[in-house]
């Protein structure tokens, strides 16, 4: 796989200005992730999906991505379903590093993997997904700072990679369905399009 299409090929490009904290600020949408050497705002809402805010502590140089595992039925560390969590970790940690992070230097803050949606709970995809984010930061040695996992409420998240502050609204009372509707597109795609070629781990 080519490490620069792969940074290309998920970058967030919803751009905005946010008014609220007078940023500049990204969406991250689910499959997306975005990185910034720059103080701004980095955006997401989530259900049954998790976020990894990781961030140089020293250097401020951070980044946020959205995923959630493929529905196989397997949460297996090393199963089929786990590759789209490990890609998503990978993208956006090697993508950190070349912006000049230090590995030693990374902490993590973790949010998500809400009971949201009737669909999935029988997977148990929220849980399977904290899960696997809590066990893949243990595994690469990455300090987890803060962490809102699981419970039955989406959450809208608020990261200021060059300070590390997070902010998270529980989102009690939802009035649209949109988040749900784009949980399950995205559900959809990664059940109908396997992850293309192999993926290069970073250790």
């Amino acid at each position: 796989m080519n490490d620069e299409l792969g940074f290309v090929e998920h970058l967030a490009g919803n751009r905005y200005f946010d008014k609220s904290f007078e940023l500049e600020a990204v969406k991250v949408l689910p499959g997306e992730y975005f990185v910034s050497t720059t103080e701004m705002l980095m955006v997401t809402v989530l259900g049954s999906c998790v976020s990894a805010c990781i961030r140089d502590r020293e250097k401020g140089i951070g980044g946020m991505n959205h995923f959630m595992l493929a529905d196989s039925g397997d949460g297996g560390a090393l199963s089929a379903s786990a590759r789209y969590g490990t890609y998503a970790m990978e993208v956006l940690i090697n993508h950190l590093l070349k912006l000049g992070a230090r590995r030693g230097q990374m902490e993590a803050k973790v949010f998500g993997g809400g009971r949201v949606m009737a669909s999935l709970a029988s997977s148990n995809v929220g849980e399977r997904n904290s899960d696997f984010v809590m066990r893949y930061l243990q595994v690469e040695g990455i300090d987890v700072a803060a962490s809102d996992l699981m419970g039955n409420f989406p959450r809208k998240i608020y990261f200021f990679p060059a300070t590390g502050r997070v902010l998270v609204k529980k989102l009690v009372r939802m009035h649209n369905d949109t988040l749900i509707k784009r949980e399950k597109e995205y559900a959809a795609r990664l059940t109908e399009a396997p992850v293309a070629g192999d993926i290069e781990l970073f250790g």
